[in-house]
């Protein structure tokens, strides 16, 4: 078997494809690294600002607790990836904040308390396609490496039945599933060698620079990458097999594989991504202010039905009070409701598009770099935790101070003390790498699976060619 690899990896070091799969990749590598050190600066640049800005504004606002209920924890921004070079993940269509203040009258002269909001920075959230345009390792890997696996592949088999090297090596005593084993290790190892070089370049230039830092986190999930790189190149180097033993010409082969790979990386993730996004439409931004308006209507009314009886003081303000409150949760269960439909769109056409290669590993390297859709998931789940922390020490603090009436939602029945900022809860966008691989899990398996059924079928195919 390790005859027989040392001899594939040696024909293909002496290659044209080896040199061509070399200076490919080490030039999309370098370019994707000088592209990065370039744009990432100006993003932690940004969001650095926009953070201090945001917790200046809340320091400054918050003088009492009435008030820090009403404004909220401010803004809260989405951490840019220090991996975003592994994939960019649609990052320009979803959004990097939340939340929001809400200041205006709801009725009765009240003012409405902080909910969260979720705002699109484009209509398009449903874009969830392979990005062409961004030279990051998602497209070097999804498109280059996956067309160089076939190219290392396509003759395996074929070639050496055209030549009549194949009928010398089986008339040994060598099992049919050591030469194919042999042969594929030695493609393996034959498309590793220009694959890791690439990387390994790749990482050294964005690790000089000391505007971008690796933590032991980050190393650790461009391990995890890289094992997802080589089980996708295996897929196609497998596929490579399959049809080389099922052809007898190597150009036939060549020509079929290349037909197999526009359609399933090239032509079947953007169309069934665009088909089934089609299939439900969330809430649109129209109905969404329509659902608002005719709570807010049925809220005034209900506001106006109550104080058509007489009620005493107290009773007024424990209404007014609960009256803010449901305000509040009803317009952000809205908010929910809108952000749900979206969500459940976007996952359908991400299952739709499981059934390419590239669109799964494309997720994967989504997943484990810490950007796009699930990312972008993580970065809610921490939103929604951290207002009901700010939530808890609104109510936390209000019940310490014994002269308050404890009625949240207006000012007359809050605490007056003054709120110390330091002890307002501070948002942070954390990445868990668990539950990255909790999401990553069904299409880790299916890429797994894949690949056992391509070396299956090539196995099947290579016991039944006749030589």
């Amino acid at each position: 078997m390790w005859h027989i690899a040392k001899r594939e990896l040696y024909d293909n070091l002496n290659s044209l494809r080896f040199a061509l799969a070399t200076v490919l990749l080490l030039g999309l590598m370098l370019t994707n690294a000088a592209v990065y050190l370039h744009e990432q600066p100006k993003r932690i640049q940004k969001y650095n600002a926009l953070v201090n800005e945001s917790l200046t504004d809340l320091t400054t606002r918050a003088g009492d607790l009435y008030t820090l209920a009403q404004v909220g924890p401010g803004l809260l921004y989405k951490k840019p990836s220090p991996l975003r070079f592994c994939a960019e993940g649609g990052e320009t269509f979803l959004p990097n904040v939340v939340g929001g203040a809400f200041l205006w009258s709801i009725s009765g002269g009240l003012k409405g308390f902080w909910r969260l909001n979720y705002p699109s920075t484009t209509p398009n959230l449903t874009d969830i396609r392979p990005n062409v345009t961004k030279v990051d390792w998602a497209f070097i890997i999804g498109y280059v490496l996956s067309l160089l696996a076939i190219l290392f592949t396509f003759d395996a088999v074929s070639g050496e039945r055209e030549l009549g090297t194949l009928r010398l090596m089986l008339a040994n005593p060598i099992p049919r599933h050591t030469v194919l084993i042999g042969k594929f290790l030695g493609a393996l190892i034959s498309i590793s060698i220009p694959l890791a070089l690439a990387v390994l370049m790749n990482l050294l230039v964005i690790s000089t620079s000391s505007a971008v830092q690796l933590g032991a986190d980050a190393w650790g999930r461009l391990c995890i990458i890289f094992f997802i790189t080589v089980l996708y190149a295996s897929l196609f180097l497998a596929l490579g097999l399959l049809v080389s033993a099922r052809i007898s010409r190597s150009a036939v082969s060549l020509v079929i594989l290349l037909l197999i790979w526009v359609t399933f990386v090239v032509f079947v993730p953007s169309t069934l991504a665009s088909i089934a996004g089609g299939f439900s439409s969330p809430m649109s931004t129209d109905e969404l202010w329509q659902r608002r308006g005719e709570l807010y209507a049925r809220r005034w009314e209900r506001y106006d039905a109550y104080f058509e009886k007489k009620v005493g003081p107290s009773e007024e303000i424990q209404f007014k009070g609960e009256h803010v409150v449901a305000e509040a949760e009803e317009q952000e269960r809205v908010n929910e409701d809108h952000l749900d439909q979206q969500i459940a769109q976007v996952k359908f056409a991400r299952t739709t598009t499981q059934i390419s290669p590239v669109a799964i590993v494309q997720h994967l390297l989504e997943s484990f770099a810490g950007t796009g859709f699930e990312r972008h998931l993580q970065f809610l789940e921490n939103a929604k935790n951290h207002a009901r922390q700010f939530r808890k020490f609104i109510a936390d603090t209000d019940r310490t101070d014994p002269e308050s009436l404890h009625i949240i939602g207006i000012r007359e029945g809050m605490s007056q003390n003054p709120v110390n900022p330091e002890a307002i809860p501070k948002f942070e966008d954390t990445l868990n790498l668990s539950r990255d691989f909790n999401a990553a899990a069904v299409e880790l398996s299916l890429l797994t699976l894949f690949v056992l059924v391509l070396l299956s079928g090539a196995y099947l195919a290579f016991v039944r060619v006749e030589v």
